[in-house]
């Protein structure tokens, strides 16, 4: 691993340098949109690597920005008003970079500063969720080891530097392994076809006999609520950011809207009251959840993350899709061109709405509260 000898400290949550960077990344979600919608969100990666967005939380004294949990979070909302698929992307990277500073040897560290980023994948399609056994299988080849196998979900591992995967050894436990992200065997088949979050590179990571060194096998990490608790609310943290975007462009499109209705109340939509109501409504959409998930964030490394996690999904799932519909009423038929990309803001709170099931959720908390029962121990809480 590299010696980073004069690290560069990411920029401050409010500085110029962080809303410039910001805004190059939205404006090149809009240009692909517009011009490319099958090119990747290369040039916002670029970005993240450049500006070591990826290094926000590591302390200044070791080389980062120091964020607070309420800051990240602020930061992961506003990477997802400027592309939502970005602070997605990232999800595992920032995961992964939590427990590195829970560890007091603290390993890849300088490579988090330099802007190295982490992805990794531990879904299979043949397996159930929460069920830790794999078929991908670690067995040895001399003194070291080859990997065979097909994971799914493998969200950001297209645009990573390393992954981490979970896989079952030769005795059937399981193990984590820490590889280059193009070493040779590893095939990122980026066949994710969700309705939502098309970017993300979220389909199939093949292993055809990967070499794997023995210092790159790690133990699975242990049971920690705070890393599922993070990796749920992060993303409501991008369905907030997406509730930002669409009640600015609904002002927006409001705004420029010369065309209204023979019976409306106002020759201008900007004046009709019964349109600014549902602009108002989308607007304090966009808040409520927001706040939500701030406030969920400054809980994450107390006893309670999992739960504050786990009510922020089951709270602002119905009114973020019911306003992704409600933007509609404002602005008439016209809106409802493919050119137009509004329906995006809604197949985006879908797919991420559907990482694990709101109803199992919201049983979980009804036995917390009714029974003082525990919350499932596994990472997707």
């Amino acid at each position: 691993m590299p010696v980073i000898t004069t690290p560069v400290r990411p920029p401050a949550l409010d500085s110029d340098e962080l809303s410039s960077v910001l805004a190059e990344i939205a404006a090149d979600a809009r240009r692909r949109r517009a011009e490319a919608p099958g090119e990747r969100p290369l040039r916002a990666l670029a970005l993240v690597r450049e500006h070591r967005l990826g290094a926000v939380r590591v302390p200044v004294a070791d080389g980062g920005a120091g964020y607070t949990r309420r800051e990240q979070f602020t930061l992961f909302i506003r990477l997802a008003e400027a592309d939502p698929d970005v602070p997605h992307i990232l999800r595992l990277h920032y995961g992964f970079v939590e427990e590195v500073l829970r560890d007091p040897a603290r390993p890849w560290l300088a490579e988090i500063l330099d802007g190295k980023v982490f992805g990794g994948a531990a879904a299979e399609l043949t397996n159930r969720a929460g069920v830790y056994t794999y078929d991908t299988t670690l067995v040895a080849d001399g003194s070291a080891y080859r990997l065979n196998g097909r994971k799914f979900y493998s969200t950001g591992a297209l645009y990573s530097d390393y992954l981490r995967l979970a896989v079952s050894d030769g005795s059937g436990e399981r193990v984590s392994v820490l590889i280059p992200a193009d070493r040779a065997g590893v095939l990122h088949d980026d066949d994710w076809d969700g309705i939502g979050q098309r970017h993300t590179a979220s389909g199939t990571t093949v292993l055809d006999n990967v070499l794997v060194h023995a210092a790159e096998v790690i133990p699975f990490p242990g049971p920690d609520r705070r890393n599922g608790a993070q990796a749920q609310l992060l993303l409501h943290a991008i369905a907030a950011g997406i509730l930002r975007d669409l009640s600015a462009d609904a002002a927006d499109r409001v705004r420029a809207r010369t065309r209204s209705y023979s019976w409306g109340n106002h020759d201008e939509s900007r004046h009709d009251p019964q349109i600014l109501q549902i602009v108002g409504e989308l607007a304090a959409t966009a808040y409520v959840v927001e706040a939500a998930v701030l406030a969920a964030a400054e809980a994450l490394d107390g006893p309670g993350a999992s739960l504050a996690a786990s009510k922020v999904k089951v709270g602002v799932e119905e009114i973020a899709l019911r306003a992704a519909g409600a933007v509609y009423g404002a602005l008439g038929a016209s809106a409802t061109r493919s050119s137009q990309h509004l329906d995006r803001h809604w197949r985006n709170l879908r797919t991420l709405f559907s990482h694990n099931p709101t109803v199992f959720k919201a049983r979980a908390i009804g036995d917390v509260v009714v029974n003082d029962a525990e919350l499932p121990a596994v990472g997707y809480f």
